[in-house]
């Protein structure tokens, strides 16, 4: 196997931890991984650091259920199966559709003011 030496500069001074696992991750992930999962962190720190990055399905939830009143649900629910198909355009998993669901059916209940 043939040896190589990468200098890296970097903004803080890393403990030795940390030092130990980049030289773990560097002998056992191919270098094509590595710069992929690299590419992968750049885009997710640039995205955090502009105030746009929403992960995960419960941002995803509270964007749906945001400012929608019982009337709207209630409609919502009426008209499930053209929700179904708008969320489905949107790429969201059919669990993630089915907790949409389950607030609207909260929401619904309560009366609105």
């Amino acid at each position: 196997m043939e040896t190589c030496e990468i200098t890296l500069r970097t903004s803080k001074k890393p403990t030795d931890a940390q030092v130990k696992k980049i030289q773990e991750y560097f002998a056992e992930i191919p270098v094509e991984e590595i710069l992929s999962g690299l590419h992968f962190a750049k885009n997710r720190w640039t995205a955090k650091d502009a105030g746009v990055l929403k992960v995960g399905r419960k941002s995803i939830i509270n964007k749906e259920i945001h400012s929608v009143t019982s009337e709207q649900a209630q409609w919502r629910l009426k008209n499930w199966k053209m929700m179904i198909a708008n969320y489905r355009k949107l790429g969201y998993s059919y669990p993630t559709i089915s907790r949409i669901k389950k607030h609207f059916v909260e929401l619904s209940k309560k009366r609105s003011r």
